[in-house]
């Protein structure tokens, strides 16, 4: 272990953009729960998509009327954009496992009485932006200590050049003030692979009723583009350029929140080093631009197949069925890393048992994540 430790030292320190596994088997008699499972077998769910669910209160809040919403995530950043929405004026019921939430929405936010602590969760402070942007108040917004050291200027700039006011303090990241109003049309391109940030300034499109055109670096996910377009907005990418124009109208609706495909993956992955057995699970969003850990997975030789396929609200939702598979190392290239930024860590593990050196290049972004995910993972293995 000594050669490996070392390795991970350096990985951690340095800024080096990629990652580098060697596997190593252990001796099973002496380190037993380092060992696969003997057989996996049963039919499984998975929580909801926290980015569904994110994006689905943050619309059905501006959506006049009653929205239901069905298997939404009830973890602590999903509840944290149902308790800043409610500062907003939104009504929303409470965020309980197994129910369904009701959303009383209106058509625009009301001015809160206090700051927004965002808590822990990027997404909801990146995508409020985008909505505040548009409302002709000024609040603050803050968070935890983690959630204060992450960038926003990444979305501010944009926010700024569309006609919002923000004070930042002088430094990139939280507390911040936003004052906004009435905006312009914005033509901007992302340094940045980042569906929070293209998330924020289509939502700032949408509160603001202007055309947005995002020039992008690499595909995300396109969650926010799915629900727009459902909702009769004009959302167009072609060429790696991004055009929304504010044709549709948001009103009350129903939503079944998919099952979280980065969850799904963790079962996948103690299916595929398995001896025996197969998984199934059920209600799995398919999103093409969730499910890049299933390509790298066909590298690695594993087969997990998609069934009972259907699309409601534009989403691609099924089954995942897994089964044992002998891996062999993979080479991930630069472009594949914004489609697996969630299953990195899961897709770490599975090379350190794979024949082979496996490497994913320009992973920088794990490091500004909720924590810092190389450091993290490799201090794991």
């Amino acid at each position: 272990m000594g050669r490996k430790s070392r390795l991970f030292r350096r990985v951690e320190k340095d800024t080096i953009p990629s990652l580098n596994f060697t596997p190593q088997l252990p001796n099973r008699s002496r380190i037993p729960f380092m060992a696969p499972p003997d057989r996996v077998a049963g039919s499984h769910t998975v929580p909801g998509d926290k980015s569904i669910t994110h994006r689905a209160l943050m619309l059905a809040a501006l959506a006049p009327g009653e929205s239901h919403i069905e298997g939404a995530l009830t973890s602590l950043d999903a509840r944290t954009t149902a308790r800043v929405l409610r500062m907003l004026g939104t009504g929303i019921s409470a965020l309980r496992p197994g129910s369904a939430l009701t959303v009383s929405g209106r058509q625009r936010f009301s001015p809160p009485i206090r700051r927004l602590n965002c808590g822990n969760s990027g997404t909801t402070t990146r995508l409020l932006l985008g909505l505040l942007a548009g409302h002709r108040f000024r609040v603050e917004l803050t968070g935890d200590r983690s959630l204060r050291g992450r960038p926003m200027r990444r979305v501010t700039s944009a926010l700024l050049q569309m006609g919002a006011r923000i004070d930042d303090h002088g430094h990139d990241g939280l507390p911040l003030t936003i004052s906004g109003g009435t905006l312009r049309a914005l033509d901007w391109r992302m340094e940045a692979a980042s569906a929070q940030i293209k998330s924020a300034l289509l939502l700032a499109g949408v509160a603001g009723q202007v055309p947005v055109v995002l020039r992008e670096t690499a595909a995300t996910r396109d969650h926010t583009e799915r629900l727009l377009r459902h909702f009769g907005f004009d959302v167009a990418s072609r060429g790696g350029v991004l055009r929304f124009a504010p044709t549709g109208k948001l009103l009350p609706f129903a939503l079944q929140v998919p099952g979280d495909p980065s969850s799904a993956a963790f079962l996948v992955a103690a299916a595929l080093l398995a001896q025996q057995g197969e998984i199934r699970i059920t209600g799995v969003g398919l999103n093409p631009t969730r499910t890049g850990f299933l390509g790298v997975l066909r590298e690695m030789g594993a087969e997990v197949a998609m069934e009972n396929l259907h699309t409601p609200f534009g989403e691609p939702v099924g089954d995942l069925v897994a089964r044992p598979a002998r891996l062999v190392a993979v080479d991930v290239p630069a472009a594949a890393i914004p489609g697996i930024i969630d299953e990195i860590p899961m897709l770490a593990c599975l090379a350190s048992r794979a024949e082979g050196v496996s490497r994913f290049r320009s992973v920088r972004e794990l490091r500004v994540k909720e924590s810092d995910r190389i450091e993290a993972t490799a201090a794991g293995l």
